[in-house]
């Protein structure tokens, strides 16, 4: 029997899938970069191309340590104001905030921790820009501005719909707007499905300080192998060009529900371990793992205590 709570989450799930639903990511990391070298900069520190970005545009990209390790990922906004923004997940964003600050100096750079001053609204669906009253801005992190009750909101395009960024003390006027126009509030734990079904892994689950752009399969969208040198390169570069990661990001489709950190096993051959397990109302139990390449799509692994799992290439199709 399916509890009041497997019902919400089942509704606001088909809201976010086929509608429009939206919930609170206020909780991200939030920096400002800004001055005359602040794009210079941010080239030789960070993975992907920022100097090719155009006011209104952005990217997805990654910090690495000097191995290749991930020390964060974030997306990068170019602003029309000229300034530059950085949005993180708020386990890595000390981390981020110490490296970046550490390095520019001698440079004319200012980096500013605005996590509390800014509020992320995301708006999750096909209905989303229907939703907010705007033509959706493309391709993702394209970003369009808007002005509702006398305040302006940065709309910025995600794989699944739109980010509503404003002052913190404006963040109100974007749940009225949302709610006035029918989406649908959504839970932190429909949110993941709908991100897991997706395949795209998230720092603090899937990735940490131990991963490697690559075993995360995020090279395409994070790195740039055409710009100059940054931190790691290295180690990305050889491997992209030269070698194969011997973990890889992959789904699993399970035949009861796990849990984050149950270990994954061939035989008697340790793989890896969950990190994050969802069960969809579309697909049952499923969850997202960085594994040994052993675990090829196909292939039958148990999980925890023996729960069965088939591995599949994501996003789940």
């Amino acid at each position: 029997m399916e509890t009041t709570a497997q019902v919400e989450i089942d509704g606001q799930y088909r809201a976010l899938r086929e509608e429009a639903g939206f919930m609170d990511r206020s909780d991200r990391g939030k920096v400002l970069v800004s001055g005359a070298d602040a794009v210079e900069y941010l080239q030789g520190q960070l993975t992907n191309d920022i100097e090719a970005l155009e006011a209104d545009q952005g990217c997805y990209s990654a910090l690495l340590d000097r191995k290749g390790h991930m020390q964060g990922d974030m997306r990068v906004l170019r602003l029309s104001n000229g300034e530059t923004w950085i949005d993180t997940e708020q386990e890595p964003l000390e981390r981020v905030l110490r490296h970046l600050r550490t390095y520019s100096l001698g440079r004319e750079v200012e980096i500013e921790d605005a996590s509390e001053g800014w509020a992320i609204t995301s708006v999750i669906g096909p209905a989303s820009a229907e939703a907010v009253g705007i033509a959706a801005p493309v391709p993702e992190h394209a970003q369009r501005y808007l002005e509702h009750e006398g305040i302006e909101i940065l709309a910025v395009a995600t794989d699944l719909g739109l980010d509503l960024i404003v002052r913190s003390d404006h963040a109100d006027a974007v749940r009225r707007l949302l709610v006035g126009s029918g989406a649908v509030e959504a839970s932190p734990e429909a949110a993941e499905i709908v991100r897991v079904e997706s395949g795209r892994p998230r720092y603090g689950r899937e990735m940490t300080q131990r991963t490697i752009p690559q075993e995360a399969g995020i090279t395409e969208r994070a790195v740039s192998f055409t710009k100059g040198c940054y931190i790691g390169q290295e180690t990305v570069a050889r491997l992209h060009y030269k070698g194969r990661p011997n973990r890889q990001l992959r789904g699993l489709c399970l035949s009861a529900p796990a849990r984050h950190g149950d270990p994954v096993r061939l035989g008697d051959r340790d793989l890896g371990e969950i990190g994050t397990a969802v069960v969809s109302p579309a697909r049952g139990p499923i969850a997202l793992a960085i594994v040994r390449r052993e675990a090829e799509p196909g292939a039958t692994v148990l999980v925890g205590e023996g729960t069965e799992a088939a591995v599949v290439e994501v996003p789940f199709r």
